[in-house]
């Protein structure tokens, strides 16, 4: 099961002798939602990559309050776990899943050596920079140049994305914590949305209304 899994998923992404490599040492596993992945601080062991489901990765200032980063979704990794694997560093991101996931985890210590040995593989380290990078940008204009409704409604957009449902099942303080602001905040925001038509609220959960927000 997990090497068909392997194979439909990254016959077209890593060259034949690479893929038997993976199929040899890599090792697949199956993640419930909820679940932390990868803590700051913690130690790289294995370099994930996710083959279904989502993960979202957040930062943590030194009070504790979170600040969402960005999703990591099928067929990438997260560019600060590459980061860790290669430079042997800790974990400066906390990482939970989102959705339910199965997840390819690859032995940090051949890192190295395929980047030198397999231009597939240097192709999806450098491809998974770029993706997480332009990312990182986005997230760093949201928080320097929009205001906290526009960053807001960026957020829920995100996460219909990736739930593929107009319905969000999450909390007001599940939002503030994501958007490293308070629940008041969020609160007022979200009925102000309400009352323009955009969303419709209830108890822990809200539907975005109107299908140009999947845009």
């Amino acid at each position: 099961m997990s090497e068909d899994l392997i194979i439909k998923n990254f016959s077209a992404v890593f060259e034949k002798p690479l893929l038997e490599e993976v199929l040899q040492i890599g090792a697949v596993k199956s993640v419930k939602a909820g679940e932390l992945m990868m803590d700051i601080g913690d130690h790289i062991r294995s370099m994930p990559i996710i083959i279904d489901g989502t993960v979202k990765i957040v930062r943590e200032d030194e009070e504790g309050n979170e600040v969402f980063l960005y999703y990591v979704n099928p067929k990438e990794t997260c560019a600060m776990s590459l980061t860790c694997c290669l430079g042997n560093a800790t974990s400066s991101i906390r990482a939970t899943v989102e959705e339910d996931c199965k997840i390819l985890f690859l032995p940090v210590q051949k890192m190295d050596e395929w980047m030198k040995k397999y231009a597939s593989w240097r192709q999806f380290v450098i491809g998974s920079y770029q993706n997480r990078f332009e990312e990182l940008l986005g997230a760093v204009d949201l928080l320097a140049f929009k205001k906290m409704d526009e960053r807001l409604m960026t957020y829920l957009q995100e996460r219909v994305k990736i739930k593929k449902s107009m319905e969000l099942q999450i909390t007001h303080g599940d939002i503030a914590r994501d958007l490293g602001t308070s629940r008041e905040v969020i609160s007022r925001l979200l009925k102000a949305l309400e009352k323009s038509g955009k969303i419709k609220l209830g108890r822990n959960r809200l539907v975005l209304i109107g299908q140009s927000l999947l845009v």
